[in-house]
């Protein structure tokens, strides 16, 4: 039986600089912290029924004219009190979106349903070690409450929406919560931003991070290529080709 002696390297050998090159190369795949994050509205979930249905709801309350749901999709993605502020001149922005929640926090939140194949998305980057994230300009009691309905909540490593009271609405904010709570550090780290609409490209943009922008969601013609999004999709399964 032939015995083979260790091999025993010093710091002055021709080979050491590249055997711990290769080791460190290795070592930082394993432990490399690649982070992914999702908006969820037009992203992960079609919710265009419920918050559509909602916002009729409140329109009405409030005494405002019908408007097309063609119309009122266009709308899903900034936060509410944005929309009732920009599209209806609406001051007290928070009666209006206390008005739209007593639909939706009983009815709204689940005529909702999830993108054919996403669920292979979220499966496929787990298993390829991707740390995964919600950054959605929805509130986080209610992102929280629809990714538990539709079982898909242990995906994700961080849930960050915005405030019930509308604070924190921005993406570049929200963003910034995921990173304080996955200590995500840009030297050492990478990650990219997933969403349908323009602030979400601009929000990633923020962060020096890039955007897939995804077609199949919410947004409004070329509104992603346009914000600056460095790939879009049409279909959730083109998100793992990006990935791979």
């Amino acid at each position: 039986m032939i015995q083979h002696s260790p091999l025993i390297l010093s710091a002055n050998d021709a080979h050491f600089d590249i055997i711990i090159k290769f080791i460190h190369n290795i070592v930082s795949k394993i432990f490399s912290v690649k982070i992914v994050l999702f908006d969820l509205d037009g992203t992960i979930t079609d919710s265009s029924e419920g918050i559509v249905n909602s916002i009729k709801f409140a329109l009405s309350r409030l005494g405002f004219p019908a408007e097309s749901t063609e119309k009122l999709q266009t709308y899903i993605g900034p936060s509410l009190h944005e929309t009732f502020k920009k599209h209806y001149g609406i001051s007290d922005t928070a009666h209006a979106v206390e008005t739209y929640r007593e639909y939706y926090a009983t009815k709204g939140i689940f005529e909702n349903k999830l993108y054919p194949g996403i669920i292979d998305v979220l499966e496929m980057l787990h298993f390829q070690g991707y740390t995964l994230a919600v950054a959605t300009g929805k509130p986080t009691y209610y992102a929280e409450i629809i990714l538990k309905h539709f079982d898909i909540n242990h995906y994700f490593s961080a849930v960050v929406g915005s405030n019930l009271d509308g604070t924190r609405a921005d993406k570049r904010d929200i963003i910034a919560e995921v990173f304080k709570q996955l200590k995500y550090k840009a030297l050492e780290h990478s990650a990219t931003m997933i969403g349908d609409r323009s602030h979400d490209v601009h929000g990633a943009n923020q962060h020096n991070i890039p955007c897939i922008g995804v077609r199949y969601g919410y947004s409004v013609g070329d509104e992603l290529i346009e914000a600056g999004a460095k790939k879009v999709v049409d279909h959730p399964l083109e998100i793992i080709t990006l990935f791979e």
